[in-house]
């Protein structure tokens, strides 16, 4: 087994480095100036310096790279302004799954996150807000009950303080270690969503790649505004899947961002470089008012 407060202490650290330097590159000049990485889309290749100074987004094609919750929270919000919320009981292993409680403590040593949701209070310019962000490095962003747990505290938080709620998913879906236990945080999310509406909270939800089963056939897709970065896939089951269930070639495109915006799922397909000030003016525009000062 890990050490905990090894592992405690270097989630602390990473916040601690959103919290002073939230807008700066990820990657020092001497460390990312000379390495290269070509774009999976349009093979162009870009120092890593230069795709950390433009947000992971590829200069030549626009293609978006997926990001983890600490780099999300590092291009997002106010500086010094995340604090971590509380993220309930630790994760239960249900199934007595073989290896499934030694793969989760070396994910949390690697990563910093206790589990796959991070969740917190913020500023996005001036506006408070309660966040959460999968982190599709922790078994692909997949729900388990600590992610249900984390995600209905949340929103019971935002709700208990009057604070808007954003959540950015990037999941595989349901977590399969967890069994039926996975599948309830469904219904537990929803729930707490639908009380929270019924209170008059503002839900923003954010779909980056990939967002697929559990995630996006509940909490996802509830937010009063969807939004959703370029290219993302956005389904239930996979494209390969259904071709293969239904008999039949889906149309080109079938379960991006873009196709779905096209067929009236999505309010906005935003850029990850404009959606700080899109959120922002989406608060402003539900009535939140921005704050300055922290």
């Amino acid at each position: 087994m890990t050490d905990p407060i090894r592992r405690r202490r270097l989630g602390l650290q990473r916040l601690r480095d959103i919290r002073r330097k939230p807008m700066e590159p990820a990657v020092a000049p001497s460390e990312g100036a000379e390495v290269f990485r070509a774009c999976p889309k349009c093979g162009e290749s870009s120092s890593k310096l230069k795709l950390n100074e433009n947000q992971m987004v590829c200069p030549a094609c626009g293609y978006h790279y997926p990001i983890g919750a600490y780099y999300r929270l590092h291009i997002l919000v106010d500086r010094g302004s995340f604090q971590e919320l509380d993220g309930g009981a630790p994760v239960a292993d249900p199934l007595d799954f073989p290896n499934y409680p030694d793969k989760l403590e070396a994910l949390r040593e690697k990563t910093g996150l206790r589990d796959a949701l991070l969740t917190g209070t913020c500023r996005i310019d001036g506006y408070r807000a309660v966040i959460g962000v999968l982190d599709g490095s922790f078994l692909m962003g997949s729900m388990g009950a600590a992610v249900g747990e984390r995600l209905a505290l949340a929103v019971e938080y935002a709700d208990a303080h009057h604070l808007p709620l954003i959540v950015f998913s990037a999941s595989g879906g349901a977590r399969m270690q967890e069994g039926i236990v996975s599948l309830m945080q469904m219904a537990k999310t929803s729930a707490a969503l639908a009380r929270f509406s019924e209170r008059g909270g503002f839900y923003l939800s954010v779909f980056t790649h990939p967002t697929t089963g559990g995630v996006t056939a509940s909490f996802a897709s509830l937010g009063d505004v969807l939004l959703a970065e370029p290219g993302a896939l956005i389904g239930f089951a996979g494209p390969r899947v259904i071709e293969q269930t239904v008999g039949q070639k889906l149309p080109e495109g079938f379960q991006t961002a873009e196709y779905l915006e096209e067929h009236g799922f999505l309010d906005q397909i935003v850029d990850r470089r404009a959606l700080r000030a899109t959120i922002a003016q989406l608060l402003g525009l539900h009535g939140y008012k921005r704050r300055r000062t922290l």
